[in-house]
């Protein structure tokens, strides 16, 4: 491609909105525009990268063995009322009317319609497995997209879905998308991680999210580097504490806490180690109010807390329950004289501290010297609360834990049989019985992937490509283009030899400043560059620099008559 008669809005500065490094290079580099608040348009660079990563995606699952389809992005609601999402599912569902006064949704996924599809057409276990996939635009309606394309309303997914007559043939189809999703990222040349994760509002028996390790990720991940463990923070599991509950070795004690109403404060000023205290986090559960207890130096982790037994609807106790059950306002609150009404709930680091600091159920003032058993009833129930901190024992046993960021790029779901109960769909056993067949889902963030690689490959110059993803492989830019008799030939010649050799060039024939000319190249992060100069040329030399050495004086001459072979070596060492 000539740069010439290429549409590259390229901007030196991005604009105000841009949040993260790679909304404000793929701002920058003219790779996408905003139409509105989370839906942005692809301009011909972008798109040329958002369609490599769809080929790497397709050609994996082909090889799968799973079947490429198109469904609908507007769906009749009664699908949805099928399974009860059409009111579960919230806000984010985007729900339309036609002429005719029916309603439809605008598809965030798409299990109620492949089911909906296998139930009609599948009568035999001898039609089954089955795995069908597509690539296709969803939308959801966030209540604040940001990030660019990392979060935004509308967005491009591959999603595809697994039947099978049962949970075993389930399981061996979720291993094989497993591996398959392994493969398509490791292809893209990203650094990610497979992480054990929540199923969430989607269901299912078991999970896993594939996890692009970038500082700016929005989720955390806890992993042993000496195991393979690794899990989501919100199902990472803070294991036990070794050992009994020590005896008590302090009476209780009450201390003026004036204003101070975090277990920061009070520890700070007693001179004591923040991991003393505990803190207590009032729930309504259940239309039930609860009393949890948390040690206070860790954090609360709300997933864990939802799926204790009657807790799937909980919600924060306001202020207002809070000194009607306890008497006393938010900041001095504590077990001790707990009314028997109110289950008391600890974190299992919690259940097993002796002497610890709470609140005195009166303002201004915190105990010392708690104990279970003496001085507060023994727990309702003991259970893990918290999400894990750097240095916790590993769940495996296999050494401690370390925390990460990752980008959430694709997700597997067991579902199991929660939509294929839902929706009827079942066949007949070699007995000739009815059964209900178990299913999966599999979804990649298509366009975020293109995000989260460039939030994994820049640097203060702009977009580091890995090569699968690059919108050109090769860039030549002639000093002198527009001036230069023998600079404009020898670019052209070699801009056509490499075409011959079946590789993207992108020939910058602009005729621009270097320092212009250079600075797009850098910006839009092709692979591999020439320069082509006239002093150069008198020499017999070109300048090859790869893009990941550019400003570290990693510049390589090569004859001219030995460029194309030196590139295509190049090329196969990247592959």
């Amino acid at each position: 491609m000539r740069l010439s008669r290429f549409y590259l809005p390229t901007l030196k500065e991005a604009p105000a909105e841009a949040d993260i490094t790679s909304q404000k290079l793929m701002l920058r580099a003219g790779l996408i525009k905003k139409a509105s608040s989370g839906i942005y348009s692809w301009l011909p660079l972008g798109l040329i990268t958002l369609r490599k990563v769809e080929t790497v995606i397709r050609e994996e699952m082909n090889r799968a063995g799973a079947i490429e389809l198109l469904m609908p992005n507007v769906v009749p609601a009664e699908l949805w009322q099928e399974t009860g999402r059409w009111d579960k599912f919230g806000p984010q569902l985007l729900k339309i009317r036609d002429r005719q006064e029916r309603d439809f949704l605008f598809g965030p996924t798409h299990e109620e319609v492949i089911t909906d599809i296998v139930r009609k057409d599948v009568r035999s276990y001898r039609q089954l497995p089955v795995n069908l996939y597509q690539i296709q635009t969803k939308f959801r309606d966030e209540i604040r997209p940001r990030f660019g394309v990392m979060r935004a309303r509308e967005f491009l997914m591959k999603d595809a879905y697994s039947f099978d007559v049962d949970e075993a043939g389930m399981l061996r189809s979720y291993q094989i998308m497993y591996d398959t999703y392994a493969r398509i990222f490791a292809r893209l040349g990203l650094a990610f991680r497979a992480v054990a994760a929540d199923n969430g509002a989607i269901g299912g028996v078991a999970s896993h999210e594939f996890q692009v390790l970038a500082d700016s990720g929005e989720d955390l991940i806890a992993y042993c580097p000496d195991s393979d463990y690794a899990a989501n923070i919100e199902l990472a599991e803070a294991v036990a504490p070794a050992g009994a509950r020590p005896a008590a070795a302090e009476a209780m004690a009450k201390v003026a806490t004036p204003e101070m109403t975090t277990c920061e404060a009070v520890a700070q000023l007693l001179g004591l180690p923040l991991k003393r205290t505990a803190k207590c986090l009032m729930v309504v559960a259940d239309e039930k109010i609860h009393m949890l207890l948390i040690r206070g130096d860790h954090s609360m982790n709300e997933v864990k807390v939802g799926k204790l037994p009657g807790f799937t609807d909980w919600r924060w106790a306001s202020d207002a329950e809070i000194v009607e059950a306890i008497g006393c306002v938010p900041g001095y609150l504590g077990p001790v004289n707990l009314p028997k009404n109110i289950p008391l709930i600890v974190d299992r680091s919690v259940a097993v501290m002796a002497d610890f600091i709470c609140g005195a159920n009166e303002a201004g003032f915190h105990l010392r010297g708690v104990n279970f058993g003496r001085d507060v009833r023994e727990p309702d129930a003991v259970a893990d609360l918290r999400n894990i901190a750097a240095g916790d024992p590993s769940p495996d046993g296999k050494g401690t834990l370390a925390l990460l960021r990752g980008i959430e790029v694709g997700h597997v779901f067991a579902l199991g049989h929660v939509y294929a109960e839902a929706m009827g769909a079942t066949y007949l056993d070699a007995q000739g019985e009815s059964k209900v067949m178990e299913m999966g889902c599999y979804g990649i963030g298509v366009t975020r992937i293109v995000a989260a690689a460039i939030e994994q490959h820049h640097d203060e110059r702009g977009i580091i490509w890995p090569q699968t993803m690059a919108p050109f492989t090769v860039a030549l830019a002639p000093v002198g283009y527009d001036r230069n008799e023998t600079v404009r030939a020898a670019a052209d010649q070699l801009y056509e030899n490499l075409v011959a050799q079946g590789i993207e060039v992108l020939l910058d024939d602009r005729g621009e400043r270097p320092g212009v000319m250079f600075a797009d190249l850098e910006l839009i992060g092709i692979p591999h560059r020439i320069t082509i100069g006239e002093r150069g040329l008198k020499e017999g030399k070109l300048e090859y620099q790869p893009r990941r050495a550019i400003g570290k004086n990693d510049t390589i001459s090569v004859p001219v008559e030995d460029i194309v072979t030196f590139i295509r070596q190049k090329l196969a060492e990247a592959c």
